[in-house]
Order: structure tokens, then sequence, then C-alpha cells
């Protein structure tokens, strides 16, 4: 039998964030973990950047039961240069990305220093996106990027009118008003946090209107036709409001639930605009659709402009910032260099 030396075994050992449950409370450590207790695949990744969600405060709070086994590495998203590989379409070295799918649901997830996942999961990078791009992008910005193919797969030009960014201070909001911009759209965002209008402006927003009036709930099924498109994170009333308020064929992107999960609403802007309700999923999406958005990100999103949204914090730091989130006191992204 062969015996690993101490080095070999110290190899295989890493920094990794790991969320537990006892009597119903979840509570997240820094720990020391070992390789071999990483779930099953074919792809060993070396993670070197990994970043903060919403979802990522909502497993780790347990405040909505996002992880379904305990324990487990949380962290939506990672970012990092394959170890090792037993999948044709990944070679050691190559530069990955991966979002959602099990990761911080029943597999381990990004916030560590190495992951092992199947590489059906994985997306190569574009030459021009680094890891840290990579992160700063996240599954917020990826998700942003569908919302955008699904509004230009609606036929929605930038000639046909303004697009409403709701929640527009998020991840997903920020990289959405940057994305559209550069492709030439007049964009509207909605926020709750006036003071950070210079912020969102430098983004690309052109108009800026507060998130309460489009909270209410609704007294009309319809109002005035003034969107072409809308990218929502908010759902309920926002998302109501939005519906009634959109143009004829326009398309609205649903990728959020900050408001909350229901939709006081009435069939008419569907029946007698012609509206398009578009849901968004992160998670299960196809690796084609994967893939093609990651490679519009690379064309289509200023990295400078998304450089002044990001915040770098190592592992140990998650800890301390992560309740903000749910109390929505994070703007633009959080990257966690793993390896800090």
């Amino acid at each position: 039998m062969q015996v690993m030396s101490p080095e070999v075994i110290d190899a295989m050992k890493f920094n990794a964030l790991l969320a537990t449950k006892v009597d119903g409370q979840v509570s997240t450590q820094l720990v020391t973990f070992d390789q071999a207790d990483l779930h099953e695949g074919d792809v060993l990744v070396q993670v070197e950047y990994s970043t903060l969600n919403y979802k990522d405060s909502l497993a780790m709070t347990n405040a909505s039961p996002v992880i379904r086994t305990f324990p487990l590495i949380p962290g939506i998203d990672l970012a990092g240069t394959v170890l090792e590989s037993g999948n044709a379409g990944f070679k050691q070295g190559d530069h990955v990305v991966l979002n959602g799918y099990g990761l911080s649901q029943t597999h381990h997830g990004g916030l560590a220093q190495r992951a092992r996942v199947p590489g059906e999961w994985l997306v190569k990078l574009p030459d021009s996106i680094s890891s840290k791009d990579a992160m700063a992008i996240g599954t917020a910005g990826y998700t942003a990027m569908l919302c955008v193919l699904a509004l230009e797969h609606g036929g929605v030009k930038p000639e046909h009118g303004d697009i409403l960014v709701t929640g527009a201070n998020g991840g997903v909001g920020s990289i959405a008003l940057a994305i559209l911009s550069k492709l030439g759209y007049r964009t509207v965002a909605s926020t709750g946090r006036p003071e950070h209008a210079q912020y969102l402006k430098d983004l690309g927003a052109d108009e800026i209107i507060d998130r309460a009036t489009l909270a209410e709930p609704r007294t009309r099924p319809l109002d005035a036709e003034r969107w072409a498109g809308v990218v929502d994170v908010a759902g309920s009333h926002t998302l109501a409001n939005a519906l009634a308020q959109t143009k004829y064929r326009g398309v609205v992107a649903a990728a959020g639930l900050a408001q909350g999960t229901d939709l006081p609403t009435s069939v008419l802007p569907f029946i007698l605009r012609n509206v398009t309700l578009a849901g968004i999923d992160s998670v299960q999406a196809p690796h084609a659709v994967r893939a093609e958005a990651w490679k519009r990100l690379a064309t289509d999103l200023d990295l400078g402009k998304l450089a002044s949204t990001v915040e770098v914090i190592g592992l140990e730091q998650v800890l301390d910032v992560f309740p903000a989130f749910l109390e929505g006191n994070v703007r633009g992204r959080l990257v966690v260099d793993v390896n800090a």
C-alpha cells in the first residue's frame, strides 16, 4: 500500500467556508477542508475568485432553504484554472467559469480554494475575460446578459424606446445598465438610493426614478405606455406596475424577487398590448445559452465601467459582509479572492 507523504497530505487541504446546520440553526465558518471530501465530478478546479450574491446570503443565513444538504461549501459562482480533468472538453490549464447548477444547493460551491464539479457545468472563459473579471460579472452579470438576450429575442431594439431597469444599484441592475448603454439603448434606472445617482449615470443610466413610484399596489390594470422593455429583479407590485406601463409588443425580463414572489396583475397587458413576460433562469440554463451569454459579455460589457462597481474581499471577510445583502446595503459587486 502506498503511503502519502505529509507534504502530499498538506497539498490536499485548502481553505473553505463551510455552512453547517445544528438544531435548525445555520452557521458558516472558515475551515481547512480536505480535497478527498469534495463531491463527485470529473474536473478539479483551482478556484481563484468567487463572488457574493443575494442568493448566497439567503443560503448562509438560512433566510430561504437554498442549501438542501449540510454541511456544504456555499457560493454559487467560481472562476479558476483546471487542475485535473477526466472530461474531454477540458484540459489542465483551461480557464473556466461556473454559475449556478447545484452549487450551494446540493454540491460544494465556490467559496473555497478548490472545487470538483461535472465538466458539463463549466464554460471556458473568453480570452478577454480574466477570472477576476468573470467574478466581477458573476451570476448577476451573466443573468443581466440573459435578460438582454431575452429583450433582443423579443425584437426590442434601441429605437423602440426606453428600457426600465429595476434594482439598479444591485448586481443584475448595474451590469444590465452597462450592457444596455453600450448597445445603444436609452435606460431608466429605478432605485431607492438617490444618493447613488452619479454612480448609476456613470454606468450608463440616462434617467433615474424613485423605486417608490413602481412599488405601490396597482389601482388600474393598465397605465400609459412607457417602456419598450424591462429588466426586473423585484417581482410583486414593481413587476405588475412595469407590465402595466410596457409598450405594445414590449418585453419584460423577470429575473428576481426582491420585493416578493407574488404578481398582482391581470392578463390585460398580455392580451391588449401583446406584452411578453420572459422568465430568466440562470441556474439550469442550457450550456449553449451560457456559452452565448459569456461570448456576448466579452464584447458587450465595458469592463472599465464594471471595475467601478467592484470591491474585492477575502474569504474570512465574507462572514462579516453577507448579512448586508438581505438589508439591501450592498452596491455593485463583491468579488471574493479565495486565496487572499
